[in-house]
């Protein structure tokens, strides 16, 4: 089981040479990338009807980033060539037996004149048949030209782009006004909102994360370990990279392109046990693996760990866009520590799948008791109405067991991994819907704990009684939950844990808090309602 790069989007030396002189024409303010109007302008020129444009669109930026890239309009151009060539378009079309590196370029009406006129400027300056100077009619101007809002975003050309200016300019002051870095989560830099998708494994030790990651690689990759004892000891972030190289974790915390800054407030114990494996790999291009140690049971082997083992996993869970449980037949038990874990998890329940790893270990018979022993033991520990999914396997490189499974079990083998194999497929492709899905509660909850810090600050008095007003409201700090709650309408299910809300709380000086400043809010609220539906309206398929 393995996730290749699509073989669309390749080409030749000289088709490439082609695509882009034309992405340089469609490209009209040069930064990199076709949006919207440029790209009705441009694709009009193929004579496809709009249904089949809008097709186009929606393989070529299959990803839903709201433009172009030099990548996708290269997709987009050999598209448009085979439908030209009477050929029907779907995204089965990827799968096909499609040659796309000989896929000539479309036919595009009315394009070498552009091209033309881009080289040869003197000719802006000749009248054309009406007298009129092409300065003010070139075919150019009309197609690639826009005016310009006044509005900020008005030159925002990309999704994740308009989420940075959004955040910089009215979260982020929110954030900054009411600590919520030190309560919540850390500020959000730029290499947040442009870093790849990425997929976390846990599990106790020996239940097959490092091969699983192997598995998908099919190699294997700096600092991986495999073994029968706890041999994973530390996280480790598999990605993308020019070099195969480990990087330490302290090196890797300061990076400021990589988006592992946060995990400094864990302290030089856990960045010790902390690396980064590059290397080039055409799937680490679209995700990111997170491997961690083995959650290991018993009080003892907990209380040895000399950092904040479940602090950093709910980090990494906040970050990552898929998590992996994995169980193995022999190991179906929830430790302390990994209950612990699974509650860190809470608010992210949507990215939780569950494997059942090395399965073929035992017979039909005896995997059918052992699926509903591990349903039993995650619904105590998950507390949900709906069941999880769980994806039944051996995600190894050796072939299915069949003297255990028989030719039933590896049939059902089969079609469980390539379940899972989809779900791994659409991660580059629901990254952003993932990553405007976890802005939207990442304002909201920093709003929710605006109101709280606001409440606080109100009920401190003036003078005297500080410090013991100061101990109730923390003492009973529920009931001040429920007041802020009824207060501003807002709902129960989005305010923050308790406990861990009074530890956080006990380090701060309520009189230092700053007075609910209802323009912030209301920046928030604007950004909620306006500015982010706007944006995904501008970003969306052209052709919708």
């Amino acid at each position: 089981m393995e996730i290749e790069a699509p073989r669309i989007g390749s080409c030749s030396k000289e088709h490439q040479k082609i695509y882009k002189e034309w992405f340089d024409v469609a490209d009209s303010d040069n930064d990199g990338r076709v949006t919207g109007n440029n790209a009705i302008s441009f694709l009009s020129m193929s004579n496809l009807s709009r249904q089949e444009l809008k097709q186009v669109w929606a393989i070529a930026d299959s990803k839903r980033q709201g433009y172009l890239g030099f990548k996708e309009f290269v997709i987009a151009m050999q598209l448009v060539s085979l439908v030209q060539d009477g050929n029907e378009l779907s995204h089965d079309i990827l799968k096909g037996d499609v040659d796309f590196e000989n896929v000539k370029p479309p036919k595009m009406e009315g394009l070498d004149e552009l091209i033309q006129k881009k080289k040869d400027p003197s000719n802006s300056s000749k009248p054309d048949s009406d007298g009129n100077s092409p300065r003010q009619a070139s075919i150019t101007t009309q197609w690639f030209s826009s005016k310009p809002s006044k509005r900020y975003l008005s030159n925002v050309t990309s999704i994740q782009d308009g989420l940075k200016k959004l955040y910089t300019r009215k979260l982020k002051p929110l954030e900054v006004t009411y600590c919520f870095n030190d309560f919540v989560s850390p500020l959000l830099t730029n290499s947040d909102f442009d870093a790849k998708p990425m997929v976390m494994l846990l599990g106790q030790y020996s239940t097959g994360k490092t091969t699983f990651i192997k598995h998908m690689l099919k190699c294997s990759y700096p600092g991986a370990r495999i073994g029968p004892e706890p041999t994973t000891d530390r996280f480790v972030v598999v990605m993308s990279g020019t070099d195969e190289i480990s990087v330490p974790g302290n090196t890797i915390a300061v990076h400021a392109d990589m988006p592992f800054t946060g995990l400094n407030s864990f302290g030089t114990a856990f960045l010790s046990k902390f690396e980064c494996s590059q290397m080039p790999h055409p799937l680490l291009e679209h995700i990111t693996f997170v491997d961690t140690p083995g959650v290991l049971s018993g009080e003892k082997q907990r209380t040895q760990r000399a950092y904040d083992f479940t602090g950093v996993t709910a980090w990494f869970a906040a970050k990552c866009d898929l998590i992996l449980l994995l169980f193995d037949p022999h190991k179906l038990d929830i430790s302390d520590e990994f209950k612990r874990v699974i509650y860190s998890l809470r608010g992210h329940d949507d990215k939780i799948r569950v494997v059942l790893n090395k399965a073929d270990q035992v017979d039909t018979q005896q995997l059918m008791r052992i699926y509903g022993a591990l349903m039993w033991s995650l619904g105590k520990v998950l507390n949900t109405p709906e069941v999880v999914r769980v994806y039944i396997g051996s995600f190894n490189e050796k072939p299915v067991n069949e003297g255990f499974t028989g030719p039933i079990g590896k049939a059902l083998f089969e079609k469980e991994q390539e379940d899972l194999l989809t779900d791994l497929k659409d991660i580059p492709k629901k990254a952003c819907d993932r990553r405007i899905n976890e802005f939207v509660k990442r304002a909201r909850a920093a709003k929710i704990h605006a109101y709280i810090v606001g409440h606080l600050k109100k009920e401190m008095p003036t003078f005297i009684g500080k410090a013991k007003t100061q101990q109730r409201l923390t003492d009973n700090l529920e009931e001040e939950f429920v007041k802020v709650q009824r207060d501003y309408h807002l709902p129960p299910g989005d305010f923050p844990d308790v406990e861990n809300f009074k530890e956080v709380l006990r380090g701060y000086s309520f009189d230092r808090f700053e007075k609910l400043k209802p323009k912030m809010i209301q920046d928030v609220d604007e950004m909620l309602g306006y500015d982010i539906p706007n944006l995904l309206k501008t970003l969306r398929n052209p052709y919708d």
